[in-house]
């Protein structure tokens, strides 16, 4: 089950369980849309992989299998993605 984590891990937005702009990789590292886009150009910083748009979880599930609270924020790894160094 994917855990869904509650933030971009490059501006550190809140992205909700069911937000429509969440992207994740295999790895389920998770961004919003505009850094996904504009600051990695669909790669992850982290792994290299495709990002592609989270999954939503039904409201009715979410009650039984809430989503993560476990912020990760790592604004170093998307500076170096948008300049092309290594993180």
């Amino acid at each position: 089950m994917l855990s869904l984590r509650p933030n971009c891990e490059c501006c550190d937005r809140d992205l909700p369980a069911d937000a429509a702009d969440a992207r994740i990789c295999s790895f389920e590292c998770t961004f919003c849309a505009r850094c996904a886009e504009d600051r990695l150009a669909g790669r992850c910083p982290n792994c290299g992989g495709e990002l592609v748009a989270r999954p939503r979880r039904a409201a009715d599930k979410l009650a039984r299998h809430p989503a993560s609270t476990d912020r990760v924020f790592k604004p170093g790894g998307c500076a170096a993605a948008a300049t092309g160094a290594q993180p």
